[in-house]
């Protein structure tokens, strides 16, 4: 079985510190962020392969993150980009293509996007079912920046792109689970299981039901490092008592068979 986590963060190590610098303050981290410190990080927690997330805050940073994605991916790291929507959709495309990127990290708390802004869904539309895309949902800042990525939001991105291969962060809302519950389960949407600090704090209970009508071939595992412990989180979907089959399957499987990865990728 190959353990995959999907949402690491890292930086450059000189970067790493004024990256994270204000970033969810009211969460602990446990992680500095550094690139040089994810390797190990997945290798004591028994993670195969983690995805390198990279965010652009601002357009103008957009290559410079996707050529360090580039540059890092490879031996233990899958490699997720960036796009902005303030750079036009084939500016964001070129960018990808370039760099051999194949999926993109969108978070509409650090990039100020909204998920229902027309230029973004001009980049969604020019991706098609080349570019994979992860997105945060749900809660995480102020009132007005948690009204940016809603499940609703995600909901009507899985609707109107449905050759889309889209990943919804956090079962698809962060402290929003109620209206992720309602919107997302059944939609052409992967559910991503992180909740940092640690999922455990989530009713067990309701995880299983959240995965038993949601399929769990359409569920991946995803830690939030620096922001949670990836060890912590693959226990504590072990210990949701799924069959050996689901729980490979939400562990590495599902994402394998999503980005289309074999042994030697």
């Amino acid at each position: 079985m190959m353990i995959i986590d999907v949402h690491c963060h890292a930086w450059p190590d000189a970067l790493a510190e004024r990256a994270l610098s204000g970033r969810v303050p009211q969460l602990e981290r446990h992680g500095d962020g550094r690139i040089s410190s994810l390797r190990d990080v997945l290798t004591r927690s028994g993670v195969d392969r983690g995805v390198l997330l990279g965010i652009a805050d601002t357009a103008r940073h957009v290559d410079g993150v996707n050529r360090f994605v580039a540059r890092e991916r490879g031996d233990r790291l899958l490699g997720f980009g960036t796009v902005h929507p303030d750079l036009p959709a084939e500016e964001n495309l070129a960018s990808l293509r370039r760099n051999g990127i194949t999926g993109v990290k969108l978070h509409s708390l650090f990039q100020g996007v909204a998920y229902d802004d027309p230029r973004l869904w001009d980049v969604l539309e020019a991706f098609g079912s080349e570019i994979a895309v992860i997105a945060h949902v749900g809660a995480g800042g102020d009132r007005r920046s948690n009204e940016r990525a809603t499940p609703a939001m995600v909901r009507d991105i899985a609707r109107r792109f449905p050759d889309l291969r889209l990943i919804a962060c956090h079962f698809g809302g962060y402290h929003r689970l109620d209206e992720a519950e309602d919107v997302l389960l059944g939609e052409n949407v992967y559910l991503e299981t992180s909740w940092p600090p640690t999922m455990a704090e989530v009713d067990p209970d309701r995880v299983r039901k959240i995965i038993g009508r949601h399929g769990a071939d359409r569920v991946v595992f995803g830690s939030d490092w620096p922001m949670a412990d990836p060890a912590r989180e693959i226990a504590a979907i072990r210990a949701l008592g799924l069959s050996d089959e689901r729980t490979e399957r939400i562990l590495g499987g599902n994402f394998a068979r999503l980005m289309g990865l074999n042994g030697d990728d």
